[in-house]
């Protein structure tokens, strides 16, 4: 594992559900709903959907439907989503990490697979108010696609470099990566560094900011 500079960060980027937010249970319910409704094995859901923008995991489990069909199971799963805001919580550590974000004054962005409506709508169930929110609305490419992080990178006007990404899946590693980013890795993923939950990552800045 490579050692990360956490001095030398000038703005963390952050994705939302299972990073930011604790979302698991109802992004579960929601595509479990969704695979009985278009008979897809919930197990192969699960395998590719989290982290993947909605659209994408979609045309990936029922390649054999139109696009007319597509789009409409598409809308269907984020219908679902949008219907299912219970148990969503900040992620542990997360209000920590804020807190020490903005003491050392550091900027921050949401970047995140979800559209607009489902992003507002689960950062506000978790008390969120991020200063930035790109969502997959924002850009030509979801993730694994790094265009999310650059353009968060470039509005906060920080080189992608000086960026830590967050995230605890393999598509937005890959797109944190793509980007030029140092990438910080959850639920035991391989990235620059890798941490338990988001309180160990405030323990680590705080510290790094600290040290002379």
């Amino acid at each position: 594992m490579a050692v990360v500079d956490l001095k030398a960060v000038r703005a963390v980027l952050l994705d939302m559900d299972g990073t930011l937010v604790d979302s698991d249970a109802a992004v579960e319910r929601s595509w479990a709903q969704w695979a009985r409704e278009y008979e897809v094995d919930l197990r192969a859901v699960l395998a590719i959907a989290h982290g993947s923008p909605a659209d994408r995991t979609v045309r990936r489990l029922r390649p054999d439907l139109g696009e007319p069909a597509l789009s409409a199971a598409a809308a269907r799963q984020l219908a679902l989503e949008y219907d299912d805001l219970s148990d969503i919580v900040p992620a542990a550590g997360a209000r920590e990490l804020l807190q020490v974000l903005d003491r050392f004054g550091l900027p921050w962005a949401v970047v995140t697979s979800a559209d607009r409506r489902l992003a507002k709508a689960r950062l506000d169930a978790a008390g969120i108010a991020p200063p930035l929110l790109v969502t997959v609305e924002d850009v030509s490419a979801g993730k694994p696609d790094p265009e999310g992080y650059l353009q968060a990178a470039r509005q906060l006007g920080v080189d992608p470099a000086r960026c830590l990404v967050v995230e605890d899946a393999e598509p937005g590693l890959a797109a944190g990566r793509a980007a030029g980013a140092q990438v910080a890795a959850l639920r035991g993923r391989a990235g620059d560094l890798s941490i338990d939950n988001l309180m160990q990552l405030a323990h680590l800045l705080a510290r790094a900011r600290a040290t002379p």
